[in-house]
């Protein structure tokens, strides 16, 4: 699904956030990202969705080179991702309902669809109840639930987590990544990237530990090693 062919990302002598990284992800792949503060998580994140251009390689999203597609053609491709970050980035004056039924507008689902899709999928992350409610009325962990579920409300084959559980407390950080792995078993791509220990240990799947830019560790079934 996600190759990454000798990819290097220099901002100058002093600043090497990638260097020569290969990297494939194949689809269905529950895939974690670890490594300190500037190992080149971020990158990695933003190169796939060609928010950032490589100094060096490529990236492909299956066979195609995602810095060469044109605006409209790279708008379909993220489309086809689902993102989460650490800051919930919602609307704070819609509440979850116009939360969810903006990003299904924005690419043209009628107001049928989204008067069927919404609550199906506030339900699947346990916000069935919230429907109604705005982002200020929730705790941190129904907000992350409410992002998860804007960013698979239009069936993504890619879902990337950036951190999206760094701002939350133990509890609440669990229901989150049974929800991640609940949307994995559904079939979905997922990329976690995360300083949580406990989480890639709770995981139990495929990790890629990152430091100074390179991808020093690969483990199929692995733990946080740093």
């Amino acid at each position: 699904m996600i190759y990454f062919n000798n990819v290097s990302k220099v901002y100058n002598r002093d600043s090497v956030a990638m260097d020569d990284v290969t990297l494939t992800v194949t689809s269905g792949e529950f895939v974690s990202i670890v490594g300190h503060s500037g190992a080149g998580k971020t990158t990695l994140i933003k190169m796939i969705m060609a928010e950032e251009r490589p100094s060096n390689g490529s990236v492909f999203f299956e066979s195609v080179n995602v810095h060469k597609l044109r605006n409209k053609d790279l708008t379909r491709m993220r489309r086809r991702i689902g993102a989460v970050f650490q800051d919930f980035k919602l609307l704070p004056n819609k509440t979850a309902y116009e939360n969810i039924a903006f990003a299904m507008e924005a690419v043209g689902k009628t107001t049928e669809e989204i008067m069927t899709d919404v609550p199906h999928v506030l339900e699947l992350v346990d916000l069935g109840n919230r429907i109604h409610h705005f982002p200020h009325q929730m705790s941190g962990g129904e907000k992350q639930r409410l992002a998860i579920a804007r960013a698979i409300i239009n069936q993504p084959e890619l879902i990337i987590a950036d951190e999206p559980t760094g701002n939350l407390d133990p509890v609440n950080t669990y229901e989150v990544i049974q929800i991640l792995k609940k949307i994995n078993d559904l079939g979905t791509t997922v990329i976690l990237t995360t300083h949580n220990r406990g989480v890639i240990d709770s995981i139990g799947k495929r990790v890629i530990t990152m430091e100074k830019g390179k991808i020093i560790r690969d483990d199929k079934d692995g733990k946080y090693i740093i």
